[in-house]
């Protein structure tokens, strides 16, 4: 199949998903470039580009949440924030330390959201928290 008709079947997917599907998606990417680059700490290109895609990811959620036009509740909003200060002190110690253990965290987290964003907040059990809805880890002293 060659590359146009690749990308075009991805662009008419993308045009069939949900806001949160595709927010799932982006995490799960993150999450899989992660991955990989734990495999590969030793190539430090990969492991940076892989940290700068998290840190755009992050950065684009941070800046959606500080608009007046994002729905989600307040106590939501500052937890999803309070996590994506967390993630971005978690971003820079990776980046310092080149360490694959430092991914571990990063890679749990978006795999997480991306999990609740696929759950169907109708279906959902009562009392059981989504992704969006959990607290922000407590930062680790950098």
């Amino acid at each position: 199949m060659s590359k146009d008709k690749i990308a075009a079947y991805q662009q008419q997917q993308k045009r069939n998903l949900s806001p949160r599907e595709i927010e799932a998606m982006a995490f799960t990417k993150a999450a899989l470039l992660l991955e990989e680059a734990k495999g590969k700490s030793e190539n430090l290109e990969e492991f940076s580009k892989a940290l700068r895609f998290n840190h755009l990811l992050w950065t684009i959620i941070q800046a959606d949440l500080t608009e007046p036009a994002n729905q989600l509740p307040p106590e939501i909003k500052a937890n999803v924030m309070s996590l994506s200060i967390f993630v971005d002190k978690q971003t820079t110690k990776a980046m310092r330390s080149g360490a694959a253990k430092d991914l571990d965290i990063l890679i749990s987290i978006n795999r997480n959201l991306a999990a609740g964003l696929r759950t169907n907040p109708a279906t959902a059990q009562p009392g059981v928290a989504t992704a969006q809805a959990a607290p922000a880890p407590r930062a680790e002293s950098a």
